[in-house]
Parts: C-alpha cells; sequence; structure tokens
C-alpha cells in the first residue's frame, strides 16, 4: 500500500478544521497509509518581526520538516510560486509514483510564514493549490481532499464527477 505522509507546520485550531481533517484522514484509509505528521511552528515574539527573525524561524522549522520526510519519500511541498495542477494530474502523480520503485510521497506545508529555500530545494514537485492565498490550516484540510480525490480517481469510485 502506497504510504502517503503530510508534514505540516502549526496545529489546527478551529475545530471544524480538526472534523474535515479527520474525516478525510479516515477515508484515506482505504486507499493508502496515511501519515500526519505535525510539527511546532517557531514562536516568533515580536508583531512586526524583521526578516532575518523570519529567516532564523523558517530555518528552524525547515530542520524539523527535513527531518520527519521519510527517506524514500518524493518530497512535494505547498508553496505560492508552485506548479498549479488539476485533481487528475495529481491523481496520475499518485498513480505514477505508486507504480515505480518510489512510491512514497511526503507532501509539506509550512508555516504562515511559508517555507525556507532549502526545503523547496530538497522537494522534487512545488505545488500551488491557487494564486489565491488561503491560511495554513486550511491548506490542510483541502491538501487532505485532494489526496482523497485523487486516489478516488484511481479507483474509479463517484467522488470525482
Amino acid at each position: 500500500m502506497q504510504k502517503i505522509t503530510v508534514i505540516c507546520v502549526g496545529k489546527l485550531g478551529q475545530e471544524f478544521l480538526q472534523k474535515g481533517c479527520a474525516e478525510y484522514i479516515k477515508r484515506l484509509g482505504a486507499f493508502c497509509d496515511l501519515k500526519l505528521v505535525e510539527l511546532p511552528e517557531e514562536l516568533i515574539r515580536e508583531k512586526a518581526a524583521s526578516a532575518s527573525q523570519i529567516t532564523r524561524a523558517l530555518e528552524k522549522e525547515g530542520e524539523r520538516i527535513l527531518a520527519a520526510v521519510p527517506k524514500a519519500a518524493t518530497l512535494v511541498t505547498l508553496c505560492i510560486e508552485g506548479k498549479q495542477i488539476s485533481s487528475e494530474e495529481l491523481a496520475a502523480l499518485l498513480r505514477e509514483r505508486a507504480g515505480s520503485g518510489r512510491a512514497d510521497l511526503a507532501f509539506v506545508i509550512g508555516s504562515s510564514h511559508g517555507l525556507t529555500d532549502r526545503v523547496k530545494q530538497r522537494s522534487q514537485l512545488r505545488l500551488s493549490m491557487s494564486r489565491m492565498t488561503f491560511p495554513h490550516q486550511l491548506a490542510r484540510l483541502m491538501l487532505l481532499e485532494q489526496i482523497y480525490r485523487a486516489a478516488s480517481i484511481n479507483a474509479g469510485t463517484k467522488y470525482h464527477k
């Protein structure tokens, strides 16, 4: 069974997001071995943080992210400058990886400040959900739904119309 790891920086605050993510994680159990890794967001104490403070925080988060990526996994980072793909294209990526010698995937959602360049450079695919900006907590729910949709497409179920 394909292993998919979703690495997220920061905790989910709102109950509706927690419930939505839990639902898709449960549904994905039929299609893959999904592991959700929640890493702490680096605390920046000042409201008007300097660029160097943000960079230091991203570097610390980046170290934790890279340590959490399974060794054999293809790394996909979610970032605004990434490539936008359709649900069908995501399904094709999952299908292609499942049929290769490198089936495992790891998706990364950074903190509210994004991801360090080191993490982005390590990724095999930079993925953008949209040109619009979404809270990173909502992006988690959206990503889980899209992974479920992609798995449903590959299984030929009626979820994706």
